[in-house]
């Protein structure tokens, strides 16, 4: 094990992986509408396993982007919603969503050329590979 690999993530960096992964981006963009409930909110995501997004909640709930709001109730109800903080990242992360949304053809664009064009890549290591992996 080398020296990196025993060292802890950075605090930023960390935050930024809970924040941008893909179901805690997804639950913080839908958070952004209204509080959810647990089921409502795993509906509005879609395809995302209930043990996942109780993970992501319980890790936006410990950054303090997410309030979790139990109420003593028979059935139990529980629900979501963004704290200011979590509101301030989930526009963020919207925005990026829309820009991606807006930009897409262009990058589409990009990625055809670079695949025509048989582009040469530099590894970090510093070995040359020629066009994409087949």
């Amino acid at each position: 094990m080398d020296m990196a690999e025993s060292e802890p993530m950075c605090p930023e960096r960390l935050v930024m992986e809970h924040v941008t992964s893909r179901w805690g981006t997804l639950a913080l963009i839908a958070l952004l509408e209204r509080p959810y409930r647990f089921s409502e909110l795993r509906r509005e995501i879609g395809r995302v396993s209930e043990k996942m997004l109780a993970q992501t909640l319980r890790t936006l709930e410990r950054d303090g982007l997410v309030h979790r709001d139990a109420k003593p109730v028979i059935p139990p109800r529980v629900d979501y919603s963004l704290t200011g903080l979590g509101r301030e990242a989930a526009e963020q992360v919207r925005d990026l969503a829309l820009w991606t949304e807006r930009r897409m053809a262009a990058v589409e664009r990009a990625r055809e050329a670079y695949d025509a064009a048989g582009a040469r890549t530099t590894t970090a290591s510093g070995v040359t590979a020629s066009g994409p992996p087949s």
